[in-house]
């Protein structure tokens, strides 16, 4: 048996590796083959080009490397088409994965694609498409997997696999402990996101927001996961501008334990936002893009929510306050409102661990037995 996999970026590699591991159990002999990193190449898989080749972001970046993109897609399609597998995976990268998905679909080449684009929150259209490139479509999300049922698109939730990965209760203590922090005062972790253009729009806000916060208590200790030396020298850059000593303590990496050890996190919209619900932190949600981008987005955007806690919900969990609304006022307000109602935020515990328990089902095994079920129909 031959089975076909295309993954991305890191993220897809993760999954694929989980993915590729657990197909072996069921296929010990089958080989497997793509584009795929060196998580995925350490279960045996044989990867064609390297994965960074697709990891492109940005649009001018896209633009630039345009041709080479499509030569590696046309070359996959040729390939596989002359040597068919017996299923292709697209994971994630839709805008490579799903025309490749297309035509290989076309050439009568069973597909699935794993992790679903945002279909449900903006250019919804695209699930006609979709319809069109694959037999089966994995979703890590319940609501996600509801969208495509709509539109009759073969779907299984799978779940996710930081939900296996993290515990159901993580303590705090020994987190502060590793980071040297203080375990009798309350932390407050601070996340303006891991691109320098996020760090731009959104670090000296974190910070402004950390000072009002100080001005009401004075016993908080804040700090900072930096993903990256670069980030870190421009985190400890906007914070050498503040005409007071923050107590802010600024770690490079580390970003789960520093999530780990708060009582409350703000952060900017994205996969963190899962990250810190799945440790059962309340957190406040911040988001600003270039005002073209945002006037843009509004048009687009159909869902109400943005953060990840309140779409599997289908509610408001935890406040999002976006572009013009993102103050250091309103951030610091709805952040001591965290700290203080114990109340509020045990009901969000038990919510949150619901959750948790929804996301938590194996994704690599579950993965691998919906992908084993397409292979088996004739």
């Amino acid at each position: 048996m031959r089975i076909a996999i295309v993954a991305g970026e890191t993220s897809g590699d993760m999954l694929g590796a989980g993915l590729v591991k657990s197909l072996k159990e069921r296929y010990p002999d089958a080989e497997f083959e793509g584009i795929g990193g060196p998580l995925m190449q350490s279960h045996g898989f044989k990867s064609f080009v390297p994965m960074e080749r697709l990891s492109v972001m940005g649009l001018v970046e896209v633009l630039g490397r345009l041709f080479e993109l499509l030569k590696v897609r046309r070359d996959l399609v040729r390939y596989w088409k002359k040597n068919p597998p017996d299923v292709f995976i697209g994971i994630d990268a839709p805008d490579f994965n799903l025309t490749l998905e297309q035509k290989l679909r076309e050439a009568g080449i069973k597909t699935a694609h794993y992790v679903s684009p945002s279909v449900w929150a903006w250019r919804e259209k695209r699930v006609f498409k979709i319809a069109k490139a694959v037999d089966l479509m994995l979703t890590l999300f319940p609501f996600e997997a509801k969208f495509y049922e709509k539109h009759d698109v073969p779907v299984t939730f799978v779940g996710h696999h930081l939900a296996d990965k993290i515990p159901l209760e993580t303590p705090s203590d020994p987190a502060r402990e590793n980071l040297g922090l203080d375990t009798t005062r309350p932390v407050v972790c601070l996340m303006p996101g891991s691109r320098g253009g996020e760090v731009a729009r959104l670090g000296q806000l974190f910070l402004q927001t950390a000072e009002r916060m100080l001005q009401k208590r004075n016993d908080l200790q804040f700090i900072i996961p930096a993903a990256s030396v670069e980030r870190r020298n421009q985190i400890e850059a906007q914070l050498a501008e503040f005409p007071v000593n923050l107590p802010v303590k600024v770690v490079l990496g580390q970003s789960h334990t520093c999530m780990a050890a708060a009582d409350t996190i703000l952060l900017a919209s994205g996969t963190a936002t899962l990250e810190a619900m799945l440790l059962k932190k309340p957190m406040v949600v911040s988001y600003i893009v270039a005002p073209l981008t945002y006037k843009i987005l509004k048009r687009l955007v159909t869902q109400e929510f943005v953060s990840l806690p309140n779409l599997l919900a289908g509610r408001e969990l935890v406040p999002e306050y976006l572009q013009h609304d993102a103050t250091a006022e309103n951030l610091a307000e709805a952040l001591l409102v965290r700290l203080e109602d114990s109340d509020a935020m045990h009901q969000l515990h038990e919510t949150f661990l619901f959750i948790h328990r929804q996301l938590k089902r194996n994704a690599d095994h579950e993965a691998a037995a919906a992908i084993a079920e397409l292979l088996e129909k004739p």
